[in-house]
């Protein structure tokens, strides 16, 4: 009898809470050496908030857009998918689903988007009650053998991706300036591919990851909007834009460290992935508004 898809993304998302952590991550630095290629997504609880004053052109605007929201508010989840440079996953899980405290009752978050997880599947009460403290996380990600170290980040349109994963990494705000970002990002994260920007070079591919991934004919395991299974469908997605796009080969002083959205390759703000805007809702006073 064949397996159905739910029982398919069972065996290949791993859902990681604060229980099984430790456990989990030893898995990934048993397979990290072999399956080099990470391919990732983040859940975060919406943009809430924009900048106020003069900025120095518009990439400066997008810059502190992303930095003002990232510092005020939490990310809920992390997806990571482990593949080998041909793009084959490991046997058995091959994508982990981080999962972090966060509460609907203590931190900020855009209804919209919380509307649009809830719909997805996202567990909010349990997020609240064994979720993982982003510290924990980080004790644990910094000697895993998947950063600071010749890993291949896959990502799509991850410019929070990254503002969330540098947030936690640094423990601290990100940086004033964009230029500081990018010489974090590369210390960490030495080779990062974007999958948005690498499109700049696909003439027939458009649009977000769903639809990209359909006019590729990749068929999607698990729910969209939820980071383990957007992180799997970023990794497929990757190795067949490659195989048809690339020859099989990303020029990296041409592609790698760049993300869409910064660098000369600008989406609006009202064109944000649609997850990922919203007016902020404080849980004291709903309909406060903020510009920072």
């Amino acid at each position: 009898m064949p397996l159905t898809s739910s029982a398919i993304a069972n065996n290949l998302i791993r859902d990681v809470w604060r229980d099984n952590l430790e456990e989990e991550f030893e898995k990934i630095r048993q397979l990290i050496q072999t399956y080099n290629y990470v391919s990732i997504d983040t859940e975060f609880p919406g943009v809430v908030a924009r900048p106020c004053g003069e900025f120095r052109s518009q990439n400066d605007y997008t810059y502190q857009l992303l930095k003002v929201n990232v510092d005020m508010l939490k990310i809920i989840q992390l997806g990571i998918t482990l593949a080998d440079e041909q793009g084959k996953h490991p046997k058995g899980p091959c994508t982990w689903q981080f999962n972090f405290k966060f509460s609907l009752q203590d931190d900020m978050f855009a209804q919209d988007s919380i509307d649009l997880l809830n719909r997805s599947g996202i567990q909010f009460k349990r997020h609240e009650d064994e979720g993982i403290d982003v510290q924990d996380f980080a004790e644990l990600l910094i000697p895993s053998g998947l950063i600071l170290v010749d890993a291949h980040f896959v990502s799509f349109h991850s410019l929070y991706d990254f503002g969330y994963l540098l947030k936690i990494l640094t423990n601290r705000p990100m940086p004033n300036e964009e230029e500081e970002f990018f010489d974090l990002l590369t210390m960490y994260f030495p080779t990062v591919y974007d999958i948005k920007y690498l499109m700049k070079s696909c003439k027939t591919l458009k649009g977000g990851l769903q639809e990209t991934a359909d006019s590729l004919e990749i068929e999607r395991i698990g729910s969209q909007h939820q980071a383990g299974s957007d992180s799997l469908l970023t990794s497929s997605t990757f190795f067949k834009m490659r195989h048809m796009y690339f020859e099989d080969c990303i020029d990296n002083e041409k592609y790698s460290g760049r993300l869409y959205g910064l660098g000369g390759c600008l989406m609006p703000h009202s064109q944000l992935d649609n997850r990922h805007h919203g007016q902020m809702v404080n849980h004291n006073d709903p309909e406060t508004t903020i510009c920072a």
